[in-house]
């Protein structure tokens, strides 16, 4: 089977935006589109796919998942917030991530909240997470190979050990925004 290195080498669990990597002068969308498409381009299934488009970053804006732009440019701390919700919409709905955005958007509004630490934290998680991913399939592709049955059928438990593992990610993230709701209609004491 082994499938651990060539399927983490296809995911790019590590492809990200890096806070340096983002310029400190703001950026027209088709600009923010090409950046994007240079981190998260190779991670894409098929060349169908897009890492992000026009329409997408109109939705956000229009959802008000981030912060207002100005003159149709994109500050750093708008990229560092499109690279968030980018990461968020692979498990959650959009009324979901614009639940999660919501506070970091209001501390951009109205305190003295340093986005790019909060964003630097996120990439580590991120980069941390690549690993323990790599970590568990292999342990999940050991488990399997060990059993007796044809390589198809092994495929296939991998598969839907995969899946599984998947939905309880999503369903406890879905859990947390929850929690961000109720939080939220609860009387501050």
């Amino acid at each position: 089977m082994n499938k651990s290195k060539e399927l983490i080498n296809k995911l790019g669990l590590d492809a990200t935006i890096h806070a340096e990597e983002i310029p400190d002068i703001d950026l027209y969308m088709d600009q923010v589109i090409q950046l994007f498409d240079s981190k998260f381009g190779p991670t894409l299934r098929n060349t169908d796919e897009k890492v992000l488009t026009k329409t997408m970053i109109n939705n956000y804006a229009k959802g008000k998942l981030f912060i207002p732009i100005k003159n149709k440019k994109y500050s750093k701390q708008h990229i560092m917030l499109i690279n968030l919700i980018y990461q968020l919409k692979g498990a959650l709905s959009i009324n979901d991530i614009k639940t999660t955005m919501d506070p970091i958007n209001e501390k951009i509004d109205n305190e003295d909240f340093n986005l790019e630490d909060f964003y630097t934290h996120s990439v580590a998680l991120q980069q941390a997470n690549a690993k323990s991913f790599f970590t568990e399939m292999q342990a999940h592709e050991q488990e399997i190979a060990e059993m007796e049955m044809e390589d198809d059928l092994k495929h296939l438990l991998l598969i839907t050990s995969l899946a599984n593992m998947s939905n309880a990610y999503r369903k406890a993230a879905e859990l947390l925004v929850d929690e961000l709701i109720s939080n939220k209609k609860e009387p501050k004491k």
